[in-house]
């Protein structure tokens, strides 16, 4: 085995991993940029549905499912470029997450539930998708993102409730 080989098989789980991560990161920290100073005033006076949780449940639960979405990417990245479905995984993964940070600029940046419902229906459709397409390469990875699509469902229910109450 050549050296050249030898660190490449060695970095690639961490260039795989790099290449999960950041996507999700950037994702997460656009996300809060547009999130973070529109919950006080706005988010705090807006009527709620039932069952909305207290604001500090979100921090913990977007971290959670973001290490989740990363993590079931990285796993994706790690098959063989050539696995049949792997491309158009990755795409549609790419194509949900995108909507997962519209969604914070829709809703939170925007102010605007309209917006965020918008948004947040093809997302979750997107993330079924994902799951679907992962699930099919690597059964883990789309386990993995499950929580996501639950969360979302339960987001989108938020927003519709925020939406009906305050329109």
């Amino acid at each position: 085995m050549s050296r050249s080989t030898s660190f490449r098989d060695r970095s690639s789980p961490l260039v795989a991993a790099i290449a999960a991560a950041a996507p999700v990161l950037a994702a997460a920290l656009l996300g809060s940029f547009a999130t973070t100073p529109n919950i006080a005033p706005w988010y705090d006076t807006l009527a709620k549905p039932p069952l909305n949780p207290p604001n500090w449940v979100f921090g913990p639960a977007w971290t959670t499912l973001y290490i989740l979405m990363a993590y079931a990417f990285y796993r994706i990245l790690r098959l063989e470029p050539g696995a049949p479905g792997r491309s158009a995984a990755i795409l549609i993964f790419f194509v949900q997450l995108v909507l997962n940070t519209a969604w914070s600029f829709a809703f939170f940046y925007a102010r605007s539930p309209l917006l965020g419902l918008i948004v947040i229906v093809p997302m979750e459709a997107l993330l079924i998708a994902t799951i679907v397409l992962f699930y099919r390469l690597d059964r883990v990875a789309g386990y993995t993102l499950a929580p996501t699509a639950f969360w979302v469902a339960f987001a989108t229910y938020l927003n519709v409730g925020i939406f009906i109450l305050n329109s």
